[in-house]
């Protein structure tokens, strides 16, 4: 199962059989693997109660059994709490019931509220000789030690809002500045009114008001949804798997072939390929039956087809589970022969800028097909220590 590397404890329940923790723990949640958490619950000795979690040496405390989960599983769930049963692995073939623990999910987000807004100046100063300044806006907000940081988007804290006459040489002059929040531009939204630019000046309070203002055109404030909140509203993922049979990927029987079937369990490409994407997708679609094809190989009735069945079967293309498609992978390689010649290829991909077309001349609406090559996934074990008494 790999190296158990602990995050976070709970803190301590006093006396109670039917606990609820209320110390959060965060995990960094990556889509792009499977994150195994263990949970492990502990009763602690009355002679450790006004010690911190942190110190005490569980070697000394009771266990009182564990459950463990992927993190996606919980995340799936619509109401993104999962109940599980309590285990001991300590006491294999025990039949006493140790409990259930049910695990919520939140995520941590600051505020999912997004505003876009547009932009506009009046009356500002021509600094250059030649012809008229060319202004930009940059955009800064006030971080905790008092300095400004440019961003693409803010909470509503002061906003510092400067506007400069563009020089190609990079030092481009300020034409002004002025110090808003975003309820403050909301209002100079609702109100049509412009708000004066001022001028820093070296003597603090003696800013010079100027005659430029700042307009705000546009201001619409909407909500980002997250991938999360698609997932628990019911959103699913389908995997789809088609295996390439023509002969390009050598004899099976050959220790260089992508098909090689290694005698000591070792996986080839497509079964890596298989089992590092179906077992991240999975938990994605509520039912895990998964369509499953190959292509370019001489099929079980003699003929080379570029659509057939993984499972053999005549009736349906779903099999159950990533198990599913490797047992029917694992199958047909026994009963189809590699053959040709390989259709997958250039009519597929837009990257190039040419738009994907159908044979009826229809022109799909954006590039839908993307190659990536396939890559280690390194899988991430966690554990979290539950407490109480």
């Amino acid at each position: 199962m790999g190296t158990l590397e602990e995050i976070g404890r709970t803190e301590v329940i006093m006396n109670n059989l039917n606990p609820s923790w209320i110390e959060k723990i965060s995990i960094a949640y990556q889509f792009e693997i499977v994150q195994l958490v263990v949970f492990h619950v502990y009763d602690v000795d009355t002679k450790y109660h006004n010690l911190p979690v942190k110190v005490l040496k569980l070697k000394d405390q009771d266990f009182l059994g564990e459950a463990s989960c992927a993190l996606s599983e919980i995340i799936t769930k619509p109401s993104r709490t999962l109940t599980i049963k309590l285990g001991n692995n300590n006491r294999p073939g025990v039949p006493r019931n140790l409990g259930t623990l049910s695990v919520h999910a939140e995520e941590t987000v600051a505020s999912k509220s997004a505003v876009e807004i547009a932009l506009r100046c009046s009356r500002l100063e021509n600094v250059d000789l030649f012809s008229k300044s060319d202004p930009f806006l940059r955009i800064s907000r006030i971080v905790e030690n008092g300095d400004p940081v440019p961003i693409c988007k803010t909470e509503d804290n002061p906003l510092i809002i400067e506007c400069f006459d563009f020089n190609s040489s990079g030092n481009h002059i300020l034409l002004g500045k002025i110090q808003k929040s975003i309820g403050d531009l909301e209002k100079l939204h609702h109100g049509r009114t412009g708000a004066d630019l001022i001028k820093p000046s070296a003597h603090r309070g003696h800013e010079k008001v100027l005659e430029g203002k700042l307009f705000v055109d546009k201001f619409i404030e909407k909500e980002q949804y997250s991938f999360l909140d698609y997932i628990s509203s019911g959103f699913e993922l389908n995997f789809m798997v088609a295996v390439d049979f023509t002969a390009s990927n050598g004899n099976p029987r050959n220790l260089d072939s992508l098909h090689y079937i290694d005698p000591s369990g070792r996986l080839n490409s497509y079964q890596q390929a298989i089992m590092e994407v179906g077992e991240v997708i999975q938990f994605y679609d509520s039912d895990k039956r998964f369509p499953a094809w190959g292509f370019g190989g001489r099929t079980f009735d003699g003929t080379i087809s570029h659509c057939f069945n993984l499972n053999g079967s005549s009736k349906g293309f779903e099999v159950e589970g990533v198990e599913g498609i490797m047992a029917a992978y694992a199958n047909a390689l026994h009963n189809v022969s590699l053959a040709g010649p390989t259709l997958f290829g250039q009519i597929l991909d837009a990257d190039n800028g040419n738009r994907l077309e159908s044979s009826t001349g229809r022109v799909a609406t954006r590039d839908i097909v993307q190659f990536v090559p396939m890559r280690e996934v390194q899988k991430l074990v966690a554990e979290v220590v539950w407490l109480l008494h």
